[in-house]
């Protein structure tokens, strides 16, 4: 008789904050060809000759501004949404990284130990994107063949869309912001605009007046339209005026065009624009990290005031909020419910 099981899949984290365990991580993870999509030969020239000669050492001194006795917040933040849905499911839970440890595969491997057969993977990403879901499952079924080729594994897809998410981000939104506020920054993980065409099958995507259309055949690839629709719902649901809401994107890396408006030249000029007190939100993560702990919390706050703001409020990823982990059940259930349909 087959047994079930979750594994939930988060992005990783380096071991420790030292500057070769940095360097580890980043070239496991910037090697990744749906993160830098160029051919070997020029990824390898990129990252090997010129990023890890450099930003390991000032990687490692921001892990160290975030690191907690802990460990890594993306790392014991994502242990503890596993050991809070423990013990609300009745199947096991297991934790992987899509690099570094415990890897999918170590992931995989604690649930097999225990008799499971059947697995639903949670990417834990709400939009979809090339360097997310996509080579989250691309790697889990790379191990499941190679491994366990005789486990199956059903896959929860991207859940920017669903209503149990919405009103879950709304309120944790509602209960953090201040009482008075000039606007409300929603900041995504930016990724380059070629990447939006290189996940549209229907090659329907414009980057341009697509992503504001009801429905175009596109919006199930396409990242930017998601960010977009996860705003516009959530702003809905706090009955905010448009006008006093943002989107821009964060953590660009080269020269290559991203997706615009970037987050760090949007909080250098709000001062100048009148907007002296914000607040920011991150919802291309479910779990504080790097990208918000550091790059949003503390840099993005000192190029807001320096711009001339006067009050910024970082509001947190949902993290292990009890309201989150009811929508992490739910959507689990849906798929562990499907292993039973066929």
């Amino acid at each position: 008789m087959s047994k079930k099981g979750i594994l939930l899949v988060n992005l990783g984290s380096p071991r420790s904050t030292k500057v070769e365990d940095v360097r580890e991580y980043l070239d496991e993870f910037l090697m990744d060809e749906k993160v830098i999509d160029y051919r070997w030969f020029f990824r390898t020239l990129l990252v090997r000759g010129i990023i890890l000669n450099t930003r390991p050492k000032k990687s490692a001194e921001a892990y160290k501004t975030v690191w907690t006795d802990e460990g890594s917040p993306l790392i014991f933040i994502t242990e503890r949404i596993k050991n809070k849905l423990e013990k609300i499911v009745d199947v096991p839970v297991e934790i992987g990284m899509r690099y570094a440890e415990p890897s999918i595969e170590t992931g995989i491997r604690k649930l097999t130990d225990q008799g499971v057969t059947e697995i639903v993977l949670f990417p834990l990403y709400p939009q979809y994107a090339m360097s997310t879901t996509e080579t989250v499952i691309d790697k889990a079924e790379e191990v499941r063949k190679k491994h366990f080729p005789n486990i199956k594994i059903n896959y929860v897809q991207p859940f920017y869309n669903r209503e149990i998410y919405i009103d879950c981000l709304a309120e944790s939104i509602r209960e953090k912001l201040p009482e008075t506020f000039d606007a409300l920054q929603f900041s995504y993980h930016g990724v380059p605009e070629r990447h939006i065409f290189k996940t549209d099958p229907t090659k329907t995507c414009n980057l341009n007046d697509c992503c504001s259309r009801d429905s175009n055949p596109s919006h199930q690839f396409c990242y930017r339209h998601q960010c977009f629709k996860v705003t516009e719902e959530v702003i809905k649901k706090l009955n905010l005026p448009k006008e006093k809401v943002m989107v821009t994107f964060q953590s660009r890396l080269g020269n290559d065009k991203w997706m615009e408006p970037y987050t760090d030249e949007t909080l250098e000029n709000l001062g100048k624009k009148g907007i002296k007190n914000l607040a920011i939100v991150c919802p291309a993560f479910v779990s504080d990290c790097l990208e918000t702990l550091e790059e949003i919390s503390v840099e993005g706050k000192e190029q807001f005031m320096h711009g001339g703001g006067e009050t910024y409020n970082y509001i947190p990823c949902l993290n292990d909020e009890d309201r989150w982990i009811e929508v992490v059940k739910t959507l689990c259930e849906e798929k562990l419910h499907e292993f039973y349909l066929v």
